[in-house]
């Protein structure tokens, strides 16, 4: 059992893709970092390996989106304790609310600003409390 661990970031945006992964190498070297562009794609990757032990996860992307790849995360059993952080742009509060219902960990928009991706991440990989709160 590999004691490295792997994140992975589903997102069809290469450039926020780019800029994850930055942030990850950045704040921690030694973790992998696993980029999908979309949950097909993560899905065949994830088969026969060990899963991840974060998914960051975009919820605009085509042919399945972010609801519908969260609720199969969360209805397979080999998936399903895995933390997944809502990775979007949005911040319509019919959204969080429908993420939280379907078993994501926290809901996160996306940062412009790289430390404070750099900052968020940290706490999120180091499994730091976020004292009650589920957008981050």
């Amino acid at each position: 059992m590999s004691l490295t661990k792997t994140v992975m970031l589903i997102d069809d945006d290469r450039d926020d893709q780019l800029f994850f992964r930055d942030a990850v190498y950045s704040i921690r070297p030694d973790l992998q970092c696993q980029l999908a562009s979309s949950c097909k794609e993560a899905f065949e990757h994830m088969e026969g390996l060990p899963p991840p032990d974060f998914i960051f996860l975009d919820l605009n992307m085509p042919v399945m989106n972010g609801f519908d790849c969260l609720a199969y995360l969360k209805n397979k059993e080999e998936f399903k304790d895995i933390p997944v952080i809502i990775f979007t742009t949005s911040r319509n509060l019919v959204d969080i609310n429908k993420t939280k219902q379907l078993g994501a960990s926290w809901f996160m928009s996306k940062p412009d600003d790289f430390n404070v991706l750099c900052k968020k991440l940290n706490r999120i990989i180091r499994k730091e409390s976020f004292e009650g709160q589920f957008t981050i």
